[in-house]
């Protein structure tokens, strides 16, 4: 920056008056490229300056690109002693004095746009005047009226001033739809123009230099619209709507707040702005732009945007189908023939239609939804499950999934998505299928005959976000480039501009928006109804609030009343559209909150499922590490929900494989390894005996069943990396797992416990409880016992489930109900027991599934087992203190469980005969009272008021 002096300094110093001459090279020039300031000789009148040897200095300063920020040379010096660093080199041949540099490192600084000098003598006395100042960059053409990529509305006839300017001298061409209105040839560094408006214009200035570099700068002059008044037809809602009787008409309505007018262009008006197609409003609802379409042809494609008054072209939001000149091209036909070609020039998605269509003909219309407590989910992301990542692929693969005796199966989201190889959470149109997996008629196809074999068909579906290329983000988004993309509006009607949330990604959905609301019901609607999906899976439901911030992870997590609201209110609607649908959302939040929606409604038979991660006490227990490794959380009602409304889940799409964490970290004792393939395998299938026994809904992750061990980070090139965590993963079936013994293995054991658990009623009941790492019954841990019972039903009414996670033998006691036969049920063997306490050996990483022998033990009285028995005086207990009256308790144990399984208290008996003070100071409820000993177990349930 030029230094100011005072006045008295000034008076004495000597000025030379007049631009002097000077030459960069080359130019123009980028602030980058290294460039040489030349000045004549015959500038400087070197004896009146009193100077010896040339020795002339620059001073000079630097600007930003809007011309401000001015910031001095760092090698100026001072004003009255010079830097030699910026004496210029004087070349008497020629009788010039010059300067090479870069700019970016003369004047220590990045983003240069215009430069100033002055000469001077070392010490100041004299200088020339005025300052110099010398454009930095390539051509730069800034146009000053109207702003770039703006839209001004003028009336037909009035003119509007076209001004611009550049950084070096240049000619310019002005053209209104693409024809030349103007042309200034004489070179300038500025342009202006008066142009009449006689019809909507898409104006472009074009700069060029004299090197025949070339800018332009576009903006769009407009002639406003009158948009007439009219209620909408009755046939018609937001979206495309096909008339119930004349296929020759397509009625659509598009909710537009804050837009003056609409236009429709398509294939049916060659992509034109015509008025024609001018939208109407609707009188009730102004902000509601609706039109008719006529005299179309039956069974034709058509394609269209809307066209708004601030330049947005946008396809609809309800679109059920999308076109894409981002995805398409990579769609092959085999996955989707026929796949209608992206209309040229259109840049962002279209929607399409269609009349005269005919009906999927469904062959199952009327599935009946396997029960909450009895789904066995099978989460399954399309992409990476077979290599020819197709519907038809998918359905060549229906006996696998049905001979695995899973009942549902859970798809990664496939509404439109950006890109065609994501996991889909990256959408963009809610309502439209993705095209990436194939048409609409083979994902119906798939639902159907997933309905023929018994198996449910839930869709994952991110509601708390959708990204840039969204018409509802687009619409009402900022975007100063003109490019379609940019920041969400303040005015946006169903986005907020700063997320709420600490785990947004894209843009972050406002759920108290009616607008939002109404998307969001209109989805589900479209999913539930035209493709007879049966449920969802809501994605990061902890998104759904308005009360936190990006930054503030504690109140995410936090119970959120508007948040427990705003999920029963959608609850309410899916169940209105479709009132067996299944909801489960992914919240991984606080009990209190999620017990508000696993409760809604459930004397209706309703209720939502939570997710219920139980990833790393599960994987603590298959590698053999008995650190945190409980996972008594299983049981839905440690949660405090009333049913069996816990989804659990060793793995997911989200967290690390089970096998990875196996091979990669597991135990070693030994001769037993973890870490050994065959010996994790092994493993594997104890996981599903202490999984899929315990009663309740279950999910697991695609291939989980053959021991997959890729890890979930695992990159193309095979290393690890987390920023590879959503990339494509080796398929199963390409790599023979499914025909490899050992893996094939597990997926018979896990098909077989499933079976089990599908065959026998006891598994329906919500009576049982989970002993994992229970130190005080086993002091080494990993060793899981599982009981469930109802005594209620005929048959099997107990199941013993017993496992040794440990790397060594162990003797398990069983703690049976019983002494007596006991069932085997994964070979039908049948073993005599004694005593309740009978010991079972079990090698490690080996389990034991048993259920009491109903041909021995159908009419046995549970507390006249060997005359064992147990009464409890007083009950219900009032005063804090209970008598227990026990008989025939040999080495007996009272154990005290509230009725979520949460074992509160367990006592030593000291005789066979006799009665227990139980001082009962818990909480008022209903608990399990077992009396455990040798001769048996007997229960009974004690209420404390």
């Amino acid at each position: 920056m030029k230094k100011f002096y005072s006045l008295v300094y000034l008076f004495v110093a000597a000025l030379v008056f007049g631009q002097i001459n000077y030459a960069v090279t080359p130019s123009p020039f980028s602030e980058t490229d290294a460039i040489t300031l030349t000045i004549p000789g015959d500038q400087i009148d070197e004896s009146a300056w009193n100077v010896s040897n040339n020795a002339i200095y620059i001073w000079s300063w630097s600007f930003d690109t809007n011309y401000q920020n001015s910031q001095d040379c760092p090698t100026n010096g001072s004003w009255n002693s010079s830097s030699d660093l910026n004496k210029l080199t004087y070349n008497s041949a020629a009788d010039t004095y010059s300067l090479t540099m870069t700019p970016t490192a003369f004047f220590g600084r990045t983003g240069i746009g215009r430069f100033g000098f002055l000469l001077k003598d070392k010490t100041g006395s004299h200088q020339t005047s005025p300052d110099i100042f010398v454009n930095v960059g390539v051509l730069n053409l800034m146009l000053t009226n109207p702003a770039a990529n703006s839209l001004t509305t003028i009336p037909a006839g009035t003119s509007v001033n076209i001004t611009a300017t550049t950084n070096v001298d240049a000619t310019f061409q002005l053209k209104a739809n693409g024809t030349v209105v103007n042309t200034a040839s004489a070179p300038s560094q500025s342009y202006i123009y008066s142009y009449t408006m006689t019809q909507d214009a898409n104006m472009e200035l074009i700069a060029t230099d004299i090197n025949s570099n070339s800018k332009n700068a576009a903006f769009l002059l407009q002639i406003p619209r009158t948009v007439f008044s009219e209620a909408i037809p009755g046939w018609i809602r937001q979206g495309i709507n096909y008339h119930s009787s004349d296929q020759t008409k397509v009625g659509l309505a598009l909710y537009a707040p804050h837009k003056n007018f609409v236009h429709v262009i398509g294939s049916f008006n060659n992509w034109a702005v015509n008025d024609a197609y001018l939208m109407k409003r609707d009188t009730a609802n102004p902000d509601l732009y609706w039109i008719e379409l006529n005299g179309l042809t039956p069974q034709q494609l058509y394609t269209f945007q809307y066209r708004t008054n601030d330049l947005k072209k946008v396809a609809d939001p309800y679109s059920p189908q999308i076109l894409s000149s981002y995805d398409d091209q990579w769609i092959s036909s085999t996955t989707y023939p026929n796949l209608p070609p992206f209309p040229a020039g259109q840049g962002f998605e279209v929607s399409t239609f269609k009349t005269g269509q005919a009906p999927y003909s469904w062959q199952v219309t009327n599935f009946q939804r396997p029960a909450k407590e009895d789904l066995v989910v099978y989460e399954l992301l399309l992409r990476d499950f077979t290599q020819e990542k197709n519907w038809q692929s998918l359905i060549n693969k229906i006996s696998y999934l049905k001979n695995l005796n899973i009942n549902a199966i859970e798809l990664l989201p496939i509404m439109e998505f950006e890109g065609n190889l994501s996991w889909g959470y990256n959408t963009s149109f809610h309502y439209a299928l993705d095209k990436a997996y194939g048409t609409p008629e083979k994902f119906k196809e798939f639902v159907d005959l997933c309905h023929q074999n018994g198996i449910a068909v839930i869709l994952d579906i991110a509601f708390n976000h959708a990204t840039g290329r969204s018409p509802l983000a687009r619409l009402w988004n900022i975007d100063p480039d003109g490019d379609g993309f940019g920041e969400i509006a303040a005015n946006n009607p169903y986005f907020n501009q700063v997320p709420k949330h600490s785990y947004n990604v894209f843009n972050d959905f406002n759920h108290t928006s009616p607008s939002t609301q109404y998307y969001v019901e209109r989805s589900l609607q479209q999913w539930l109804t035209e493709y007879h999906i049966d449920g969802f899976r809501w994605d990061l439901t902890k998104g759904f609030t308005q009360n936190c911030s990006e930054n503030d992870e504690a109140c995410t997590n936090a119970y959120q009343q508007d948040r427990v609201d705003i999920m029963k209110h959608y609850a309410d609607r899916q169940w209105a559209i479709d009132p067996n649908s299944y909801m489960i959302f992914e919240h991984l939040g606080t009990d209190a909150e999620e017990q508000q929606w696993a409760n809604y409604r459930v004397a209706e038979g309703k209720g939502v499922m939570l997710w219920n991660k139980q990833t790393d006490p599960y994987n603590q227990n298959t590698m053999g590490y008995a650190e945190n490794s409980n996972y008594d959380r299983m049981n839905h009602a440690l949660h405090g929900f009333t049913n069996m409304h816990a989804v659990g889940y060793g793995e997911s799409h989200d967290e690390e494989r089970l096998m990875f964490k196996n091979l990669a970290y597991g135990a070693v004792n030994g001769g037993y390894n973890v870490t050994n393939l065959n010996t994790a395998l092994e493993r594997m299938k104890t996981f599903g005996a202490t999984f899929f026994t315990i009663p309740g809904p279950k999910m697991i992750w695609q291939f989980g069943e053959l021991g997959y061990e890729f890890s979930i980070n695992r990159c193309a090139n095979g290393s690890i990396n987390s920023g590879c965590r959503t990339d494509e993963k080796p398929v199963a079936f390409t790599l023979g797992y499914d025909t490899h013994a050992n893996r094939k293995a597990v997926y018979d054991t896990w098909a077989k416990i499933i079976n089990i658990r599908k065959t026998y009623p006891v598994f329906k009941s919500k009576t049982y409880t989970i002993e994992s790492n229970n130190l005080t019954n086993d002091p080494a841990g990993l060793i899981t016992r599982i009981y469930v019972y109802d005594n209620a039903i005929n048959g099997v009414k107990n199941v013993v489930v017993l496992a040794n996670y440990s790397t060594s033998a162990q003797n398990v006691i069983p703690y049976f109900p019983y002494a007596g036969q006991w069932q085997n049920l994964m070979d039908q063997s049948i073993s005599n027991f004694a005593s309740t306490t009978t010991p079972v050996m079990l090698q490690p990483g080996e389990f034991r599934i048993f259920g009491n022998y109903a041909g021995a033990l159908s009419t046995m009285d549970v507390n006249a087992a060997n005359k064992l028995s147990l009464q409890i005086a007083d009950n219900p207990v009032k005063n804090g203190s209970a008598k227990l009256i026990y008989h025939k308790a040999k080495n007996g144990e009272i154990v005290i469980f509230d009725m979520s399984g949460k074992r509160m208290d367990s006592f030593k008996l000291n005789q066979e005969n006799g009665t227990y003070e139980l001082k009962a100071d818990y909480p008022p409820g209903t608990y399990l009272v077992h009396l455990r000993s040798e001769t048996g177990t007997a229960i009974q349930k004690m209420i404390i008021q």
